[in-house]
């Protein structure tokens, strides 16, 4: 190939990506390439004769960077699609009407919260595995739980049974403080961590007994227990402020439970039987 030939294929080149940060990165190396080469053989000559084989070779590098960050957009994008047919068909479809509920359960991205093999499911509404034996809520029951504890922006919650760390970060989205007690040591580090690195630094996350609640930071305004009981522990009815409310499953640990939501109304416990439900157990001083 002459000179005239390389050079107009030089002027007539165009980069393949849009993204003025991948042009910039593209012509960049071509650059330093380029002036590598002439520095190395001090010849314009054999520099120009290489021209084409450093620019193939930029490119090369440009797709290396440009092909994953398309593949992790387009991912990232369907998710998205995900997460909205989740609130619009399995939450606004049924019974949740919460405006406030129903923003967060579209922003707070639970693929975050399970094992990689699973985020492609992680909007259908069920439950699903994560470690130590132990389930994410679905969805639905996620909301439902939330949207009756009737939150407010100031509101301080505390939560038994942090698991992956989704239901915490729900609650983190619309109240300034949530204090979370998990029994298991694994999970409550690794969802400190997780809760942590998606900047939720206004969730608290304790190990420890969930039966026994959290004294030193009581009375809450609301408590969430995402375990079941066969009875509603004293202790955490007791660090209930008056007018907070309660939800928990309640009933045979190995079966099914009631979604039981509890409003402390002057000292005394007002019940209210919401719907049938199937949770993992509450272990610990739950099971004596």
């Amino acid at each position: 190939m002459g000179f005239s030939h390389l050079e107009k294929y030089e002027k007539d080149f165009k980069p393949v990506s849009k993204s003025t940060n991948h042009r910039a990165f593209y012509n960049g190396l071509y650059e330093d390439m380029l002036m590598m080469s002439t520095t190395i053989t001090g010849n314009t000559v054999v520099t120009r004769r290489y021209a084409l084989r450093i620019k193939t070779l930029s490119l090369y590098f440009l797709l290396m960077v440009t092909v994953p960050a398309l593949h992790l957009h387009a991912e990232q994008d369907t998710l998205k699609k995900a997460r909205e047919r989740m609130v619009k068909n399995d939450l606004k479809g049924r019974d949740i009407t919460d405006k406030k509920v129903l923003s967060v359960m579209g922003k707070v991205k639970r693929h975050l919260f399970v094992d990689k093999g699973l985020q492609n499911v992680a909007y259908n509404d069920y439950p699903l595995s994560i470690e130590e034996g132990q389930t994410i809520s679905q969805p639905y029951i996620v909301a439902l739980m939330t949207q009756h504890l009737n939150l407010k922006p100031n509101d301080k919650v505390l939560e038994i049974g942090t698991g992956s760390g989704y239901q915490a970060a729900v609650l983190a989205e619309l109240v300034d403080q949530v204090y979370s007690v998990e029994i298991n040591k694994k999970l409550a580090e690794k969802s400190s961590l997780k809760l942590r690195e998606l900047g939720y630094h206004n969730v608290n996350v304790k190990q420890g007994d969930g039966y026994l609640g959290w004294p030193e930071y009581s009375p809450f305004d609301a408590v969430i227990v995402t375990c079941a009981a066969k009875h509603i522990p004293p202790p955490l009815t007791k660090q209930l402020k008056e007018g907070g409310r309660l939800i928990m499953p309640v009933g045979s640990t190995f079966l099914y439970q009631t979604l039981t939501l509890i409003t402390k109304v002057k000292g005394e416990l007002k019940v209210e039987h919401i719907s049938g439900v199937r949770f993992v157990p509450m272990v610990g001083e739950a099971e004596k």
